[in-house]
């Protein structure tokens, strides 16, 4: 019986050796960046961001070992080779879509890459930016909470679309109608004529102001009067039109929509992130506009910190990378200080600046705030 109690006492004492020598090691972390090139400045501000949410967690077991793309996929494979050599298992990376192609190789390593496309990545590959899922589940509550049924998609003939078709489906967002824009902008124009039956629209108020010009109703001529300051007449078959755009062909459908008289004051004018693209606050002829975006306040805060820090103005992708490094800890620490593979495959949910990230089955989502552009300002809906 003694010798018993003396073998369980030892295996005590050596199970403790164990776990105070595991809980000493390294927590290696890749970080596979442009850090020379053209986009050599993302891939600065991304490692500054990086630097930033180490000093935050505070945690001297967890090591960075950042790496050079140069933003080409033969390259990135090369480097992720080198920190898999080292005991790297997950790798913060690659910065563009391009640049996970040949991954698929190092299967035992889990890429978070920085990319918001979800068609074709490899199987090892997360998407861990703002992704067109997450965007549309937050325009489905905004659609929900305005009680708008009758939205138009307006999806530009580019390879976003297969993008944003993918997230219709995922989603199952209530739609009247998708429709696919050109991008060139006169024939855009004569595209959104088309859809809001502008030509029969200015044909029903020609129509009528010579109805009444032949009647011999009271009150005509100020019937007469009033018509003449409108542009149309008749009624619209939606009462919403989300515009997957950006920047200046974002502006370019909204101004064609103003054009045929389909002001977002007669209908919700929805898009996707913007960034809180300040341009937009000076089209106040398109105000309301309403997009899903990460969380305003905690994304000024970020930038104040980072620019009083380092003198410069962090990049959008640098946001994103101090979260993923919070993120990656967060699911190590939920799983004992294990890293493998399914740490990313069991449903959980990070608080992060950006929002809520939401992990399920090596798939990341983000719970999203929703604002609008309106009078000069954005506001935060919810």
């Amino acid at each position: 019986m003694k010798t018993l109690i003396k073998i369980i006492f030892i295996f005590l004492i050596i199970l403790s050796w164990n776990k105070e020598a595991l809980s000493q090691e390294k927590i290696k972390i890749g970080l596979i960046v442009p850090l020379s090139g053209e986009y050599k400045n993302i891939g600065s501000s991304i490692i500054k961001s990086v630097r930033l949410a180490i000093n935050k967690i505070d945690d001297s077991r967890i090591e960075i070992l950042p790496k050079d793309t140069e933003s080409d996929p033969e390259i990135a494979l090369k480097v992720s080779k080198e920190l898999y050599n080292e005991g790297v298992r997950i790798i913060i990376g690659p910065v563009f879509n391009s640049s996970n192609e040949y991954l698929e190789e190092l299967e035992e390593i889990t890429f978070l890459s920085f990319t918001n496309k979800l068609k074709n990545n490899p199987k090892n590959v997360i998407s861990s930016g703002v992704n067109a899922i997450s965007q549309l589940n937050a325009i489905k509550k905004f659609q929900k909470t305005q009680e708008l049924e009758r939205s138009i998609f307006l999806i530009p003939n580019s390879d976003f679309k297969n993008e944003i078709n993918y997230a219709v489906s995922k989603t199952k967002i209530k739609l009247k109608d998708k429709f696919i824009y050109d991008m060139d902008p006169t024939v855009l124009t004569s595209q959104i004529e088309k859809l809001t039956r502008y030509k029969i629209r200015k044909q029903n108020l020609k129509d009528e102001i010579k109805r009444l010009e032949n009647s011999n109703e009271a009150n005509k001529e100020k019937k007469i009067e009033n018509l003449n300051k409108r542009d149309t007449l008749g009624g619209i078959n939606f009462d919403s039109v989300i515009i997957a755009d950006f920047d200046e062909s974002l502006k370019s459908v909204a101004t064609s929509l103003l054009y045929t008289d389909v002001s977002s004051k007669r209908v919700s004018y929805i898009c996707l992130n913007q960034w809180f693209d300040e341009s937009l606050l000076k089209e106040t002829s398109l105000h309301p506009i309403y997009f899903p975006s990460i969380n305003k306040k905690n994304y000024e805060n970020f930038v104040s910190e980072y620019s009083s820090i380092y003198e410069d103005r962090p990049n959008q992708i640098s946001f994103l990378s101090f979260d993923l490094i919070g993120l990656v800890y967060y699911l190590i620490y939920k799983n004992d200080f294990e890293v493998n593979k399914k740490i990313f495959y069991e449903k959980n949910k990070f608080k992060g600046k950006i929002g809520i990230f939401e992990i399920d089955k090596n798939n990341i989502t983000h719970q999203l705030n929703f604002y609008s552009v309106d009078s000069g300002e954005f506001k935060k809906i919810f």
